[in-house]
């Protein structure tokens, strides 16, 4: 079937593995994408092979992918997905014998999957860390910890851990280990937890991003007056001022020649927009310095 033209539905792979046309050991069932590898591409080259191999292939093609996958599991569920979020490409095109018939190599893929880790886990894990047995497997709130924290993407940590409660609930309970709390009740406590830091990451992350707009914002608003003309202008007006002498007995400004010139550096630049040097107007301010006075025609009077 030619899909390039399909309206094909992605299905979120968090990992697949691709070669290229040269790079290809088994032309049947490597996926092989020579152009730029995107989900999308994947998806069509995955839902190909389903459409294009014999069916008696299916079996060895899932397990072949299987094995250059790290996570066996998530892959053949996401692979699961693809097929359903598509079954209308197989009833358009009569080709419902190939969706049952994967659908059916996937699940048993995936039995035998979970039998491996269940078997595994059994030997690693001691007893008195195990909340409750069933028939055919057993229930750890350890090992869904360990296991999440492997686990990046948040929601997929969710689905994980709900996934686990029904399990839990569906599952024929034959012991219960009554020192350790209710495994359901564990995994439930442990969404709410990672929900709740989660949206307190989101909060503190929203107050440090409106923090650095409100600083940001600040320091723009803060206009800095252009001097057109000398600057000993400007400083000799801020020095009469501070000399002058008011008929109460004190100036018209009562500070420091370092306070002022920091004020004045703070709040002007010279003609050519460009900063002031403190030390430069702290020499014109100085009462000592008449050289650096302006002409007499060019004094601002008070």
């Amino acid at each position: 079937m030619n899909l390039n033209n399909a309206n094909i539905k992605i299905a979120p792979f968090q990992e697949y593995v691709t070669v290229t046309s040269a790079q290809s050991i088994d032309p049947l069932f490597d996926i092989i994408i020579d152009e730029t590898v995107v989900l999308e591409n994947y998806c069509k080259a995955l839902l190909k092979k389903v459409f294009e191999l014999p069916q008696s292939k299916f079996q060895a093609f899932i397990n072949y992918q299987t094995d250059i996958i790290k996570d066996e599991l998530r892959w053949l569920n996401k692979f699961e997905k693809l097929i359903s979020l598509n079954e209308e490409l197989f009833i358009s095109s009569t080709c419902l014998s190939r969706y049952n018939k994967m659908y059916h190599y996937i699940e048993k893929k995936r039995e035998e999957v979970q039998s491996l880790r269940v078997s595994a886990a059994k030997k690693a894990t001691p007893k008195r860390l195990i909340n409750a047995e069933a028939e055919d497997r057993h229930f750890s709130f350890h090992e869904v910890k360990d296991h999440i924290e492997k686990i990046i993407d948040f929601n997929e940590k969710l689905i994980y851990i709900t996934e686990e409660i029904f399990e839990y609930k569906q599952a024929d309970i034959i012991s219960v280990n009554n020192k350790l709390q209710a495994y359901d009740e564990q995994c439930t406590q442990l969404i709410e937890k990672l929900q709740t830091i989660r949206k307190m990451k989101s909060e503190f992350e929203k107050e440090k991003e409106l923090t650095e707009n409100n600083l940001g914002s600040s320091a723009a608003q803060h206009l800095k007056l252009q001097i057109n003309g000398p600057i000993n202008i400007l400083t000799n007006a801020f020095k009469q001022m501070m000399v002058n002498v008011k008929p109460n007995g004190t100036p018209y400004i009562q500070y420091k020649i370092k306070d002022v010139a920091q004020f004045i550096c703070d709040n002007f630049v010279d003609e050519n927009g460009q900063p002031i040097s403190q030390a430069t107007i702290q020499t014109y301010l100085s009462p000592n310095r008449t050289d650096k006075d302006p002409n007499s025609d060019m004094k601002v009077r008070f």
